[in-house]
């Protein structure tokens, strides 16, 4: 499918959780997913990625829960290592899935409800992805162009913008295009499934953050 009107269905990644209880988490992340701080009304966050940094100004007033939980999973050092595993050029890049199954079941399980959409999603703007009301987790996109037409109606609400690093963005890697099955990118159940090992054996070439940190 093409056009403005089939852009949310890209969008609506599956996160439904594991239908068998999670392993174990990592004693470090466990202790890590403890930590709990009110976040700031206003914060920026660095992702250091495998092209260059890339800053998002995060706004409580833009999107309450949806700031609130992304500070959670960052100071928690959910998106250290994450890949930027769904990149469809002059369109967006997504990224979200712990290369750890077993944290990211654990993740995936604790959906957060909607914020009204208060911004529209312009270009550089950082949107949750979703599927259906009250589903959001742990996948976000940047707009890679503006997508307001097709997701504002559609009930996304970006959390904030890319403040600096926008150029970074655009370069990250898309070449493998869209997922599985509608094209021949990675499979996302095989992602949660399998983790980073699945995608550096069979998408080797797909950009990554290497650290993401709150920096004010």
């Amino acid at each position: 499918m093409t056009g403005m009107r089939c852009l949310p269905a890209l969008l609506l990644l599956s996160l439904a959780a594991c239908e068998t209880k999670p392993a174990a988490v990592p004693a470090a992340k466990a202790e890590a997913l403890k930590k709990k701080e009110p976040p700031p009304h206003v914060f920026r966050v660095k992702l250091n990625t495998t092209k260059g940094d890339i800053v998002l100004e995060i706004r409580q007033d833009w999107s309450p829960r949806g700031a609130v939980h992304f500070h959670e999973l960052v100071t928690a050092g959910f998106y250290d290592g994450v890949k930027f595993h769904r990149v469809l050029k002059t369109m967006f890049a997504q990224f979200g899935i712990n290369g750890l199954p077993n944290l990211d079941q654990l993740y995936a399980m604790m959906r957060i409800p909607d914020d009204p959409v208060k911004r529209k999603n312009k270009r550089g703007t950082i949107t949750y992805a979703k599927l259906g009301a009250d589903s959001r987790t742990t996948e976000l996109f940047i707009n890679l162009r503006d997508n307001s037409q097709s997701l504002d109606a559609a009930g996304f609400a970006p959390i904030g913008h890319v403040v600096e690093g926008m150029e970074v963005a655009d370069k990250l890697a898309y070449l493998y295009g869209e997922l599985q099955p509608r094209g021949g990118g990675p499979d996302a159940n095989r992602i949660h499934r399998e983790g980073n090992a699945y995608l550096e054996r069979e998408f080797g070439r797909l950009d990554a953050i290497r650290k993401a940190a709150v920096i004010q």
